[in-house]
């Protein structure tokens, strides 16, 4: 039987709303937000049909821990993690984009560039480039927030303006926050033995101060290689050994799926579930350095067991 928490529906003092996102149920206080995050897990802006049990604490603690390690540089909503899978914090205003920052041409971008596309989000890709080459200089690359069930589109900084999605002087905070942010990673994860290939970043106000919101540097908002080895493999055009979500995607791609009208998903057998969980905990105890302290009731408990207990700590918490 598969444990996985994929869904919630809870009812907490003063709740206004909830949003369930594609991993995320989010749900909304006066002034604060509880973010569960669930078991479920998405690829290619869509969710997969199958949880992964202990994937929600997985990112949950990975986030927590790196919006700790970060809020010397910017600023974040993070208050408390009162329970394994739930992370307690400000209501930001969020901005309508997603701050993509890239480090090496590879993924999405490597695709697009193999089709001849030599301009990304209004930046200009150098020519001649190989697949997982690092860019002179880390690049940014935005894209818009979609709504559930639609795809993220790329965008420039130019239209970003242009639209009034985020006005300029804010945007340009925005940028100096995700290249600062990034080098951070870097400099972190390089002391794994790891390359921040790159990432996500999503930011929004509170009481008139921007703020940095939802997960940072995890493994379903960014992109790891081990530095060892990687010079080589390089040099030998052979794929760089990856930490990240990636091998989902290539799973799915592998077996004719890429989230396009008309293609049908794979079967997630229970082999390919334990597999992936697997990989999870091993990208956990990688970047942190540490093995995690797995809530061994989560293994053993029904998906209504571990609502219980969300509830519980949550209720808690906020009492």
């Amino acid at each position: 039987m598969n444990n996985a928490l994929v869904q919630t529906d809870f009812r907490f003092q003063q709740q206004t709303g909830v949003y369930h996102g594609k991993v995320r149920d989010v749900y909304f206080l006066a002034d604060r937000l509880v973010m569960v995050a669930t078991d479920r897990i998405s690829a290619f802006d869509v969710i997969l049909p199958q949880g992964i049990p202990y994937k929600g604490q997985i990112l949950n603690q990975i986030a927590a821990r790196f919006l700790r390690a970060t809020e010397d540089i910017v600023p974040n909503w993070l208050e408390a993690t009162p329970d394994p899978m739930v992370s307690v914090g400000k209501r930001c205003k969020g901005y309508p984009v997603e701050m993509i920052v890239r480090g090496y041409l590879c993924g999405s971008a490597w695709r697009a560039y193999q089709q001849g596309e030599r301009v990304l989000c209004g930046v200009r890709l150098p020519d001649n480039m190989r697949e997982n080459q690092a860019f002179p200089e880390p690049i940014i690359t935005p894209t818009t927030k979609a709504e559930i069930g639609e795809h993220d589109e790329n965008i420039s900084r130019e239209e970003i303006i242009a639209k009034g999605l985020v006005p300029e002087k804010e945007y340009e905070q925005l940028e100096r926050y995700s290249l600062a942010l990034f080098r951070c990673g870097q400099e972190m994860a390089a002391g794994r033995g790891l390359i921040l290939v790159d990432t996500k970043y999503e930011f929004g106000t509170y009481n008139g101060q921007i703020l940095l919101m939802d997960e940072v540097h995890t493994p379903d908002s960014s992109r790891y290689f081990y530095s060892e080895g990687y010079e080589e493999r390089f040099r030998n055009g052979q794929p760089q050994r990856q930490l990240s979500k990636e091998f989902v995607r290539e799973w799915l791609m592998d077996n004719g799926f890429q989230g396009k009208e008309g293609q049908r998903m794979p079967e997630m057998t229970p082999a390919v579930v334990a597999g992936i969980r697997d990989r999870y905990i091993e990208l956990y105890e990688h970047i942190t350095g540490e093995t995690i302290a797995l809530d061994q009731t989560s293994g053993n408990a029904t998906p209504a067991d571990l609502a219980t207990r969300i509830e519980t700590n949550v209720r808690n918490y906020l009492s």
